[in-house]
């Protein structure tokens, strides 16, 4: 594209071509998860091997984020979008039609691995081609598009469990997955602001070693046991081969993955606060399901209905927040949604057995509108300093380290869980209580407001980091860079 080009961008197009192909990927991330019981009884294996077609998923996600910047400026971003939903989309349909456990959990790996292509992909395009006085509520849009997806997730997947079968949950993403596919190639520019001279392959290599291990030693350290020695040799492999790529990236003429960008320590402040925020947010999202399932025995429709208030707010408050930033800056809202996230995180740590679900139903609503408050400024304060020609490169480390801080979360919080509800079990009955159910329930609630005060104090720890983030007035630039490849795709 010229520059006369970029100034001439069609904003509504290119968001409406993002918002589908994010929403769809996000949407499969967040509808499987109560049809993990149905699963395993279709295909007659246990648990433990059927929760693999989640873990698989977020790991090839996570494993994939970090070379997105170097596909994307080999390829150009439009055409990584569009191969990431054709892949997303075969993939969708391949799930639905799976055969057996192996072969599903096969599919679904793959669609992981292009599922984490498109987040990043958009971000980057929304950066590079978006002006930037329009990128506060691009990113706004951007993040509406991620938030819908599981608000609407666990409602529209119990109800099509109840009324249909699991295999809908698949291919509902086909037609969707097509129409984003048509919606991409018609009206996303092409551009590239460079292309790599090199591929480092070594950089490759320890990236992807590196990230599956520790992935895979968060992801199945409770299973295996923290103290187990498969989990201590991932870890201690994991952090050896990322020294190792983090020296190849500095000393390298062309890195795989530029992590110079960290020099800026706007952006390096707001990556801190954002995976701090990614960590609450799944604390929510893991725990109260399953309260409300195991102690409470809520269907699973009626739980994405309890559910679908919060996320819906979360969800609308987006593009709000969006023209607040322009106006109070990102200090304000990050402090304002982090303190917010820590009060209704906090309130949910005070759960008994027989709580209202109007209770839940409203702290939860209180802490997604802090999640909404914080989430878009804590990644547009960050990134609008960095440079278009580098902006790839940031936002897949952002991906990245958001992939990696959200299998640690849940790694912990489940551990917390199983610790705690063994403490507490041991605790009543030498207490004198005498009931197996009984204690079997005030255990587990026990258990999960340990987790959510636990919760609350990571998330407190991102409230004065908020205060160095100051309000900076971005110049409306040039809303474009050196156009190094062909100018046009007609």
């Amino acid at each position: 594209m010229s520059k006369d080009d970029l100034q001439q961008v069609r904003f509504w197009p290119i968001m409406i071509a993002i918002f589908f192909g994010s929403f769809v990927s996000i949407l499969s991330m967040s509808t499987i998860n109560i049809a993990i019981p149905i699963l395993s009884d279709h295909f007659h294996t246990d648990l433990s091997k059927i929760q693999w077609t989640i873990t698989g998923f977020m790991l090839a996600s996570g494993t994939i984020a970090p070379i997105t910047g170097y596909l994307g400026e080999r390829f150009s971003y439009k055409r990584l979008y569009a191969l990431a939903l054709v892949g997303f989309t075969v993939f969708s349909f391949l799930c639905a039609i799976a055969w057996d456990a192996p072969s599903l959990i096969a599919f679904r790996i793959i669609q992981g691995a292009f599922s984490g292509l498109i987040m990043p992909a958009t971000m980057t395009i929304v950066y590079q081609v978006i002006p930037r006085d329009k990128q506060p509520i691009a990113i706004s849009l951007w993040s509406l598009s991620a938030m819908m997806a599981p608000a609407i997730g666990p409602t529209l997947s119990g109800w099509l469990l109840q009324n249909w079968s699991w295999h809908w949950l698949f291919l509902m993403n086909v037609p969707v997955g097509i129409v984003a596919i048509i919606l991409v190639m018609k009206l996303i520019p092409f551009y590239r602001l460079s292309v790599p001279k090199k591929f480092d392959l070594i950089g490759l290599v320890t990236v992807v070693t590196s990230s599956l291990s520790l992935l895979v030693a968060f992801s199945q350290g409770h299973a295996w046991g923290w103290t187990s020695g498969k989990v201590i040799g991932l870890f201690a492999l994991g952090i050896v081969i990322l020294l190792l790529f983090i020296w190849r990236e500095l000393s390298v003429e062309t890195p795989l993955l530029n992590i110079r960008v960290l020099k800026n320590s706007r952006y390096t402040l707001t990556l801190i606060i954002s995976s701090i925020v990614t960590i609450s947010l799944y604390s929510g999202t893991f725990l109260t399901p399953i309260f409300l399932q195991n102690i409470q025995h809520v269907t699973p429709l009626d739980t994405g209905l309890i559910l679908l208030p919060a996320s819906l707010v979360m969800a609308l408050s987006m593009p709000i927040v969006g023209k607040l930033y322009g106006i109070v800056g990102p200090r304000v809202l990050m402090f304002s949604g982090i303190a917010l996230i820590a009060l209704g995180t906090l309130t949910l740590s005070w759960l008994s057995v027989d709580v209202s679900r109007g209770y839940i139903v409203f702290w939860m609503i209180i802490r997604n509108l802090g999640i909404a408050l914080a989430t878009m400024p804590s990644s547009n304060a960050g990134m609008e300093q960095i440079p278009r020609t580098m902006s790839g490169h940031a936002t897949s480390i952002s991906n990245w380290v958001r992939n990696v801080f959200g299998s640690f979360a849940i790694a912990l919080f489940t551990s917390v869980l199983s610790s705690k509800t063994a403490t507490h079990v041991t605790d009543l009955a030498s207490g004198g209580l005498k009931d197996k159910a009984q204690i079997g329930m005030l255990s587990f609630t026990m258990s999960v407001n340990d987790v959510y005060l636990l919760a609350t104090f990571i998330v407190l720890v991102a409230l004065p980091l908020t205060l160095f983030v100051r309000k900076r007035k971005v110049e409306a630039a040039p809303s474009t860079p050196v156009v190094t490849a062909k100018t046009a795709e007609q």
